[in-house]
């Protein structure tokens, strides 16, 4: 090992942060955006890097991965339908649970804007440290958990949308419409 890294594996499960960007909710509670950008350095000095999860979603699907409430095991809200590394980042879409009180809960805050975060829990397969920089790059990680949290540790990565119902969506066109024929 040189003098400028240091290779790093982490058998404990970390977290990072990103926050949601919410155009609009469906009555179901689908939403979708990204749980982590390839490339930007996040508040903890990480980078996570292109195919960091690809190993660990080949192998779980977004079936195994939890959606939990702030690294709560004991709380969680849905599940993710997809979760896909694209150039960009890891695209996830998830549903929350809307039969689980907090997932309602989360609902409401979500389309208030209150709650704008996702954060990825995960362990560490691969790592490198930069000794001078301290910036630790990602290169393969363990996805365990995306939840749905206040404080983001990457404020790049954001939910893009939280779908609309159909019915909503009529009824605002209905509505439009009707304003434009007054």
């Amino acid at each position: 090992m040189n003098d400028k890294k240091a290779y790093i594996k982490s058998p404990s499960i970390e977290t990072k942060r990103a926050l949601l960007d919410i155009n609009n909710v469906d009555a179901e509670g689908v939403f979708e955006g990204y749980a982590s950008l390839f490339g930007a350095l996040d508040l903890g000095g990480d980078v996570v890097m292109p195919g960091a999860f690809g190993d660990g979603l080949r192998n779980l699907g977004a079936g195994g991965v939890k959606m939990l409430w702030q690294h709560e095991p004991g709380q969680p809200l849905g599940i993710w339908t997809s979760l896909i590394e694209d150039s960009r980042g890891l695209k996830v879409r998830g549903k929350l649970n809307l039969n689980v009180a907090r997932a309602r809960e989360t609902l409401a805050l979500m389309r208030d804007g209150a709650i704008d975060g996702l954060s990825i829990g995960y362990r560490t397969r691969r790592a490198v440290k930069d000794a001078r920089s301290g910036v630790r790059r990602l290169y393969a990680l363990d996805l365990i958990e995306i939840s749905i949290v206040t404080f983001p540790m990457l404020p790049q990565a954001r939910v893009e949308s939280v779908k609309q119902d159909a019915p909503a969506r009529w009824r605002n066109a209905a509505s439009a419409l009707q304003a434009q024929l007054a």
